[in-house]
């Protein structure tokens, strides 16, 4: 049957856009979807910041009328410059079981960098590291976390039948919370405080905003991670977007900020109860009723388990044991909690220092997921 892809040009065709994934995958319990109202803010050039510093046009694919593919074409200006590479990013990308669809929209995406004088095409990637990111190739028999999507084992194939390559993987791993915070982080977080003249610092949403913590965790961000592969070093107004729209979910007692003596931010772990099975049971909808599930999951009844979103400490400070100080609070905040497991954040498979981190307590691997590119 033919494929047809056409840009995406209406506020009707954008909310199919981000609809399409609930249909697609109605009948998979391992698919979390994303919060609707969000994936439309992102996806809109006027009302996503990104749109100033990228380029970006949305694709459908349809068969005799009906919706059977998605994706997002995207040139990020920061990265493209910062990386020195003239790359066309696909993401949002998802599609039914047949080859003529992903092709249809791969070329659409590699038509689109082309108009610019781009030279290759990568993906899964957003318009920021803050997006999903990378296809799940191995471990499909487990929900995703909230924050790292899940897809169907066909996608990796259909990327490698299209000529695409491995550009990197990442890691996820389910690590348990032991029973109680371990002697050596205990012994070895008070050496570190008092060696670095450091100290743990928690904060209310007030100070959020009233206090610029939302700029200084994305700043330690953006000095944590800018020379990991293709990261987006975040501009202010991106920053301000994302606080407004992220940290104000987030239960504070489940956020571990280190500062040095002088108040500078050097450590953080930015974790949030599962929102996994709330976002199943609203399918992404926050509204007239969604809200009720999300509410109960972040403040009355949580999951087990514990979505490990950033973890980062400032170079200056790496290899000197912070992480002890942050995961002696972490850990007795979570014991407190309730909680039987954290789901790490995707983990680039090279970044050893990050893994080492987890060799001290029980953890099983769970995904892998991969970023695909070649030529064009």
């Amino acid at each position: 049957m033919p494929v047809t892809v056409k840009a995406v040009e209406t506020k009707k065709e954008l909310r199919a856009f981000v609809k399409f994934p609930l249909e697609l995958y109605k009948d998979c319990p391992y698919y979390v979807p994303s919060i609707f109202s969000d994936e439309l803010l992102t996806l809109d050039p006027s009302r996503n910041p990104m749109g100033k510093y990228s380029k970006s046009r949305l694709f459908l694919a349809y068969q005799d009328g009906r919706i059977v593919g998605r994706t997002a074409a995207i040139i990020n200006e920061i990265a493209n410059r910062d990386w020195n590479h003239q790359e066309v990013r696909f993401g949002w990308t998802d599609f039914i079981d047949d080859k003529a669809v992903s092709r249809a929209l791969l070329e659409a995406v590699i038509g689109f960098g082309r108009e610019h004088g781009m030279k290759t095409v990568t993906g899964p990637l957003g318009f920021t590291d803050s997006d999903n990111e990378g296809c799940v190739i191995e471990g499909f028999d487990d929900i995703s976390s909230f924050c790292l999507k899940y897809n169907y084992p066909y996608y990796g194939e259909h990327f490698e039948a299209l000529g695409m390559g491995k550009v990197n993987d990442w890691l996820e791993f389910r690590i348990y919370v032991p029973d109680q915070v371990p002697e050596k982080v205990t012994r070895a977080a008070q050496l570190v405080a008092a060696r670095y003249q450091l100290h743990i610092r928690k904060i209310s949403k007030r100070q959020v905003k009233k206090e610029h913590y939302g700029r200084k965790i994305f700043d330690l961000v953006n000095r944590t991670y800018s020379g990991l592969f293709d990261y987006t070093v975040l501009p202010t107004d991106v920053i301000d977007q994302y606080v407004d729209t992220y940290l104000g979910l987030l239960d504070f007692n489940y956020v571990t900020l280190v500062e040095d003596k002088d108040g500078k931010l050097v450590g953080m772990a930015v974790t949030m109860p599962s929102i996994a099975r709330a976002a199943q049971k609203s399918r992404g909808y926050l509204f007239p009723f969604g809200w009720w599930h999300f509410a109960k999951a972040l403040y009355l009844k949580h999951e087990e388990a514990i979505e490990l979103m950033l973890i980062g400490v400032d170079p200056e400070y790496q290899n000197k044991g912070v992480h002890a100080l942050i995961f002696q609070d972490l850990i007795s905040g979570l014991i407190k909690g309730g909680f039987k497991y954290g789901e790490s954040n995707a983990e680039m498979e090279t970044n050893v220092k990050v893994q080492n981190i987890w060799n001290g307590y029980q953890k099983e691997f769970k995904r892998r997921r991969r970023v695909f590119s070649k030529e064009i």
